[in-house]
């Protein structure tokens, strides 16, 4: 009886399957499926790319007990892959929205629909969002550069610009953390006070050459090693 019922859940559940794959081939539906999707890929995405990354600076730079850094690592993931699933689908839902009401797509709809979902999406001023938009800030300044060279709107260089821009990148950040530290991410803050500033204090050779910085916990396990 047992062995019945549980083949009947089988023969259900493929059921179930087949009509579910039925469904995707319908080329009718593929603009809907196709937003439903863009939200599964972005929450995927987003975890994917926030995940390691703050693992990394929670556990290089955070203070706090080993649940807290975990609890900050989940939160700043879980808002990552929120707002990456939210923006995808928004801006997938207006672009398929503008083409059926117009009834082709043209390049300003991807442009108005992106406008429209990073208002809505990115539109608060946070640490997670800052990080997103500075990311696609300098994406889109080297994107607008080799476009306008293709277009025929800059000459194209004689020589490579990339030395000349890496001095002037590297220059430029050196002088704001040195002289304007406040105006820079907190993030990028904690790297370079970690490499320019903590270089320049050291007691012994426990925290020269194993720790960033003294403590009364490591400098006793480093003289117990010693020992």
């Amino acid at each position: 009886m047992a062995g019945g019922a549980m083949a009947g859940g089988g023969d259900s559940f493929r059921a179930l399957l087949r009509a579910a794959n039925a469904l995707l081939q319908q080329r009718r539906y593929h603009a809907a499926l196709a937003v439903i999707k863009g939200f599964r890929n972005g929450a995927v995405y987003g975890a994917k790319i926030r995940a390691p990354h703050a693992l990394v600076m929670t556990f290089l730079f955070k203070s706090g007990s080993f649940r807290e850094k975990l609890k900050s690592i989940a939160q700043a993931t879980y808002a990552h892959s929120r707002n990456l699933a939210c923006f995808v689908f928004t801006y997938k839902g207006l672009l398929a929205a503008q083409s059926r009401l117009q009834g082709k797509k043209i390049p300003f709809h991807s442009f108005l629909a992106a406008c429209i979902g990073g208002w809505l999406v990115f539109g608060d001023n946070n640490p997670i969002n800052s990080q997103i938009i500075m990311y696609l800030l300098s994406r889109i300044l080297f994107g607008l550069s080799r476009l306008a060279v293709e277009k025929g709107y800059i000459p194209q260089p004689k020589q490579d610009p990339f030395p000349l821009l890496a001095a002037l990148v590297w220059g430029t950040v050196l002088w704001l953390f040195e002289y304007h530290k406040e105006t820079l991410q907190p993030s990028l803050q904690s790297s370079m006070t970690y490499l320019y500033e903590d270089s320049e204090v050291w007691h012994d050779v426990s925290d020269f050459l194993v720790y960033n910085k003294r403590t009364d916990s490591n400098k006793a396990a480093f003289l117990f090693a010693l020992c």
